[in-house]
């Protein structure tokens, strides 16, 4: 793709398209080449929350917040524990709710992170679950945390490959409740095969197609984004590190 921008006839021209800049279409062009060069550039590697590293897009952590907050639900599912930001990230909305857990799922916890997550403030609303989080040991362990009537959430964040998310949907499909969603993330794989850090063979292995290839076999589930509380704009696309990614289940 060929992208001009002229700020001075405020317009923006990609393969010979000319729009307006200062246009809802001309913003959704130009995040969208924002998100390629930012994820290159590690741009989500530059955060922090409670003091706890969190590589997560900051404006789809808000739209997560706003889905929790919706929700409200009794256990949130996390699998994919890296530096324990995005676990302590629910785990605060947990307290500020004064409702929630968080369970925790990693194939190998390293020792200093689970140290620090452990001695976080918000550790008591956070459980740590070591072990492949498709195998069906950990799923009967992380089913244990779950209470009869509990509003349960999943969000898969651990490995990335079509293969291991359509396993992880599975098997923690049967745990999410109705009304509630799965949260497949980091579909954006499938958008940087040109960029120097990503790769070819992420066109088809990505947890997008997991997620899009999971709702077409299981009719209980679709591919839905929750609706946003609050929108005085006319923008409708998400600036997301997650298209894609969620399913709701709707019976």
């Amino acid at each position: 793709m060929i992208v001009s921008v002229d700020t001075g006839k405020q317009t923006v021209n990609a393969d010979g398209k000319e729009m307006p800049l200062y246009s809802r279409e001309g913003f959704e062009l130009l995040s969208r080449l924002w998100l390629k060069v930012g994820w290159n550039q590690k741009h989500t590697y530059t955060f922090s929350w409670l003091g706890m590293p969190i590589i997560q897009l900051p404006e789809d952590m808000i739209r997560y917040q706003e889905l929790v907050v919706a929700l409200r639900p009794d256990v949130i599912i996390e699998t994919g524990v890296a530096h324990g930001g995005s676990l302590v990230f629910s785990a605060s909305l947990c307290a500020l709710l004064k409702k929630g857990r968080v369970i925790g799922i990693d194939i190998a916890t390293r020792p200093v992170n689970r140290e620090r997550i452990q001695s976080h403030p918000m550790a008591q609303h956070i459980s740590l679950v070591d072990g492949d989080s498709t195998s069906p040991e950990v799923v009967a362990e992380v089913g244990k945390h779950i209470r009869p009537g509990d509003v349960v959430l999943a969000v898969l964040d651990s490995n990335h490959s079509y293969a291991h998310v359509l396993a992880e949907l599975y098997a923690y499909a049967p745990l999410v409740t109705k009304g509630s969603y799965i949260v497949a993330t980091d579909g954006i794989m499938k958008d940087l095969t040109d960029v120097p850090r990503g790769q070819k063979e992420w066109n088809t292995d990505n947890p997008e197609n997991a997620a899009a290839d999971f709702a077409r076999n299981n009719p209980d589930f679709i591919l839905e984004e929750p609706p946003w509380p609050f929108n005085e704009s006319e923008l409708e696309v998400r600036v997301t590190h997650w298209p894609g990614a969620y399913l709701k289940r709707i019976r």
